[in-house]
C-alpha cells in the first residue's frame, strides 16, 4: 500500500480554530522524513510511535495523544510503523480557544495533550482507531474540538483575523503596517502574536514568507527569479530561508520532492473551504 495523506476541511464553524483535518498512513516499518515550519497540530497515533528532532536541536518522543506546538524551522520525525495517524492543524485563533496559555512555551515542543485535557482523551483515541473512514474521524475530532472549546470563554478571533490579512497582503508585510492596523502598541501586538503565533510578528511573516515562497515554486505558479525581488535580499538569503523553514532548498520543489513535501501540498479541492492563509501554505 501506498503512503497517503488524505485532508478534510472543518466545518464554517470550526474553520478559525483548525486548518485542516488529516488521516496519514505509512503500512512500513519505520517512517522518517522533514517536516517544514507549521502551526501547532494535535495528533492522535493510531498506530506507531515517533520521536520530533526540531530545529532548534530539541529531541522529543511523542505520546499517543500529543499536541505540537508552532515550529519556526523544519522538524525531522522518526516513526517506528506500521504509522496511522489523525490529526488536525490548530490556527492561532484554536490555540487561544482551547489551550489556555502562551503559545510561546511550547514553540518547538511536543506536550502530551492529557496533561492538557484529562485522559478522557484516551477513550477518543480508541473511538477514532474504531472509526471506518475519513468522515467519521473528522465527525469525531469536530465533537471534541467543540467540547474543549467550551473551556475557555473568550476567543480572541477579532485579533488573528486582522493577523492573517496583514500575513496574506503581502510576501515581506510591514510590522509597522500591522501595528496600525490593529491600533494596539508594538509591545502589546507582539505580546499577542507570541501568546497565539507563538512567534513575534517579524519572526512570524518570514515564517509565512518562505512557506509560501516554498508552495509556490512547488506548484509551478512562479519561479525563483520572481520571488526574490523585493522580498529577499538575494539569492543566497532566498536559499537560506527556505531551508530553514522547509528543510529543502528551492531547487529541490522544481525536482522530485520528499514524501510528506510532496503530500502536504494543500490539495485544489481545498481552495474555498479553509482560510485563505491555510491553503496558501
Amino acid at each position: 500500500m501506498d503512503i497517503t495523506l488524505d485532508y478534510a476541511a472543518p466545518e464554517g464553524d470550526l474553520r478559525e480554530f483548525l486548518s485542516v483535518f488529516y488521516e496519514f498512513h505509512a503500512p512500513i516499518p519505520v517512517f522518517e522524513d522533514v517536516e517544514r515550519a507549521d502551526f501547532a497540530q494535535i495528533r492522535f497515533m493510531l498506530s506507531g510511535q515517533g520521536t520530533y528532532h526540531f530545529a532548534d536541536g530539541h529531541e522529543q518522543a511523542s505520546s499517543p495523544v500529543h499536541i505540537v506546538g508552532p515550529t519556526t524551522g523544519n522538524t525531522k520525525v522518526h516513526v517506528k510503523g506500521p504509522v496511522h495517524i489523525f490529526g488536525a492543524g490548530l490556527l492561532p485563533a484554536g490555540w487561544g480557544a482551547l489551550m489556555g496559555f502562551e503559545a510561546s512555551t511550547l514553540v518547538n515542543r511536543a506536550i502530551d495533550a492529557t496533561h492538557l485535557f484529562g485522559p478522557g482523551l484516551l477513550a477518543v483515541l480508541d473511538e477514532l482507531r474504531a472509526a471506518e473512514s475519513l468522515e467519521a474521524k473528522v465527525a469525531i475530532g469536530s465533537r471534541v474540538t467543540r467540547e474543549l472549546a467550551k473551556r475557555i470563554e473568550e476567543t480572541p478571533v477579532w485579533f488573528t483575523r486582522v493577523v492573517d490579512e496583514w500575513l496574506e497582503s503581502a510576501l515581506s508585510p510591514d510590522v509597522q503596517d500591522l501595528v496600525d492596523r490593529i491600533g494596539l502598541s508594538r509591545r502589546q501586538v507582539e505580546r499577542q502574536c507570541k501568546r497565539l503565533y507563538g512567534v513575534p510578528p517579524k519572526l512570524l511573516s518570514r515564517k509565512y514568507r518562505a512557506i509560501r515562497a516554498a508552495t509556490t515554486l512547488a506548484r509551478g505558479e512562479a519561479e525563483v527569479g520572481e520571488l526574490i525581488g523585493e522580498n529577499f535580499y538575494d539569492q543566497s538569503h532566498f536559499i537560506r530561508e527556505i531551508k530553514q523553514f522547509t528543510g529543502l532548498t528551492p531547487k529541490r520543489f522544481s525536482e522530485e520532492l520528499p514524501v510528506l513535501a510532496k503530500l502536504t501540498l494543500k490539495p485544489a479541492s481545498l481552495a474555498g473551504k479553509v482560510d485563505p492563509i491555510v491553503f496558501q501554505t
